[in-house]
């Protein structure tokens, strides 16, 4: 069974979203019947930005410039922040909001494209997101990618040349071509098996259910469905 993932790596709801995958996957495989072979799952992740036209780095507070651009007050924003926060330590994240660095996410996404080919996608991705996360980290510098690279095993050489460069950037346009041309608008965003859409950073229980679900379709025509909140949408902690 394949899992096809859209984020954008400066959305916490992707961030916990992928961290709830991870659980909701690992109960999935614990929950095989007896007798019944293991249960093969491969998850492909994909780029999708919320905001092309953000700069590198943008300056000032994140919750201070989603407030004003969504027409919430600064107190809603906060509560919401803090909800998320508690939401991300239930399932072992630290998410430090006030430390939020805004701007662009293309030269992430294209790093994460070379760490797949290094073969290193999964720590590359871990480290960058957990910069951003929680130690505040501005994933549109470059001598922080790189940073946040090298960290996770690639090279620093490697790393500057291709960031220097163009390479990668028609992947990252690839993966956010085919989330238009299925009609994602919202991230996280789970298509399972090529048949179910799950949209949002759904609870564990919810994402399991829906595992065992395309599971047990599998084998039938692909059919469009789809479902959940999707996070990133309208007055959220993205920054978008």
């Amino acid at each position: 069974m394949r899992i096809d993932v859209w984020i954008d790596l400066v959305c916490p709801f992707c961030h916990v979203g992928r961290r709830r995958l991870e659980l909701a996957l690992d109960e999935f495989a614990a929950a095989t019947p007896e007798g019944e072979e293991p249960r093969e799952v491969e998850v492909v992740w994909h780029s999708y930005q919320l905001d092309r036209s953000a700069p590198a780095v943008e300056e000032g507070a994140v919750i201070d410039r989603i407030a004003a651009k969504y027409g919430r007050s600064r107190d809603e924003m906060v509560a919401q922040h803090e909800a998320m926060a508690a939401d991300a330590a239930a399932v072992g994240l630290d998410f430090q909001w006030e430390k939020l660095r805004g701007g662009n996410s293309f030269d992430a996404h294209r790093l994460i494209h070379l760490a797949r080919a290094r073969g290193l996608e999964q720590p590359v991705t871990e480290r960058i997101m957990r910069g951003w996360y929680s130690e505040g980290a501005a994933l549109g510098d470059t001598d922080t990618l790189v940073r946040l690279a090298v960290d996770a095993g690639l090279g620093e050489k490697d790393v500057r040349e291709m960031l220097g460069s163009d390479d990668y950037g028609y992947d990252v346009r690839a993966d956010e071509a085919t989330a238009n041309q299925i009609g994602i608008t919202a991230v996280p965003t789970y298509v399972l098996d090529q048949k179910f859409a799950v949209t949002g950073a759904q609870p564990v229980d919810g994402l399991v259910r829906a595992l065992e679900l395309t599971w047990a379709d599998r084998g039938n025509a692909p059919e469009a469905r789809g479902g959940g909140c999707g996070g990133c949408e309208g007055g959220c902690a993205c920054g978008a």
